[in-house]
């Protein structure tokens, strides 16, 4: 055996979604993301982006990892990690939250619902083995970790979502904004049970559909035969987060980066910055007070260049901030982007540069979301 071949490295595994098969069939462009082949594409961004943004958009979000938390104290024991109120969740009512690293820092965000065995947890499927070691080495021994490897995970988003869905499933229209619930779908002599959470993640009303994976297929096909619903890939996905000013996990967030630098401080409940208690606490509230060094703001692009990841951004000679995600928005028609600025230049209005290739372009602070959410909320007039 040669040198070379004694540290030759085993390729990396790509793995599939259950409705890999699908997406083929449906025209899907596949690339690899967070470790599978995914759909980035079907008739192209910009349509798919649109049509959403009127109609009613069908995502496969089934790298996200699925977890249940069992256990007695379970909640208590999360809000030892996390800076939510999640023991006060009732049940069928949902948080978005923060896992945190011990000094603070944002190791995933993830959503969090009350459920009758415990707590049900959506994590982003790049770091979700990372999440899971990281919860099994500081839970204590009476948590029982379940990774729901047998579901997957449709996003169904869009004005028209719920006109579609309840065609398929009767009594989703009764759920509000961060709510979910059990349902029932298919014949009504062997119905399959659903999990369903009116959330997502483009600014747009709709429902987050877990599904057993071997269910799915015949799901998708019932949901993309509605008018108002077309199959919506991976990069329409990212431009409409990005027009709603949602931050994206490994982006907008890393370890290095508090919930208060990345604008998430909302997620910090009230009694939580009362009484501290989780990972980094002293950081975090410290920031709360006093304010972040820096922030993670909104910023509107001069002309027709988008700016993208890893520009510098510049106050005259001076780099005050960083691009962490940039592209064209669609419903806008001009380019946008969000970044990392300092705190003596990050103000709605203010004027600086980002430079791309070697060239400035001229870029202003503006207050997020860049497009309006369109959640369904309880008490909300509609």
């Amino acid at each position: 055996m040669s040198e070379e071949d004694e540290f030759e490295l085993e390729p990396i595994e790509i793995l599939e979604l259950p409705l890999d098969a699908w997406h083929r069939d449906k025209g899907a462009r596949m690339v690899e993301f967070a470790g599978y082949h995914m759909p980035i594409q079907y008739e192209g961004i910009m349509a798919e982006h649109i049509w959403t943004r009127d109609n009613a958009g069908l995502f496969d979000v089934s790298h996200m990892g699925q977890l249940m938390l069992t256990g007695d104290g379970v909640a208590e024991a999360l809000e030892a990690m996390v800076p939510g109120d999640i023991s006060a969740l009732q049940e069928g009512k949902m948080r978005y939250s923060l896992l945190l690293a011990e000094d603070g820092g944002v190791l995933d965000d993830m959503m969090i619902t009350a459920v009758p065995m415990g707590l049900y947890v959506v994590v982003n499927g790049a770091v979700k083995w990372d999440d899971m070691g990281y919860l099994r080495e500081y839970l204590p021994d009476e948590v029982t970790i379940n990774n729901m490897e047998d579901r997957a995970l449709l996003a169904l988003q869009g004005p028209k979502a719920v006109d579609a869905l309840l065609r398929v499933v009767p009594g989703v229209d009764a759920l509000y904004f961060m709510e979910a619930g059990s349902f029932f779908w298919g014949p009504k002599t062997d119905p399959e049970p659903l999990w369903i959470s009116r959330s997502g993640y483009t600014g747009e009303d709709g429902f987050e559909i877990s599904v057993p994976a071997a269910h799915a297929q015949k799901l998708a096909d019932q949901l993309s035969a509605q008018p108002e619903v077309r199959p919506i890939g991976l990069g329409a996905r990212d431009s409409l987060r990005l027009e709603a000013g949602l931050p994206l996990y490994g982006h907008d967030m890393n370890p290095d980066v508090d919930p208060v630098e990345g604008n998430v401080a909302f997620a910090i409940s009230k009694r939580r910055r009362a009484e501290g208690g989780f990972a980094g606490a002293e950081r975090i509230l410290d920031a709360l007070a006093n304010g972040p060094a820096r922030k993670l703001v909104g910023l509107s692009v001069d002309g027709k260049m988008p700016v993208r990841e890893g520009a510098p951004i510049f106050a005259g000679e001076a780099q005050v901030g960083i691009i962490t995600s940039g592209g064209f928005a669609p419903s806008l028609g001009a380019p946008i982007a969000m970044g990392y600025v300092n705190a003596a230049h990050n103000a709605a209005g203010t004027a600086l540069e980002a430079e791309v290739r070697g060239k400035r372009v001229s870029v202003t602070v503006a207050n997020l979301p860049f497009v309006r959410h369109h959640y369904h909320r309880k008490g909300a007039n509609t």
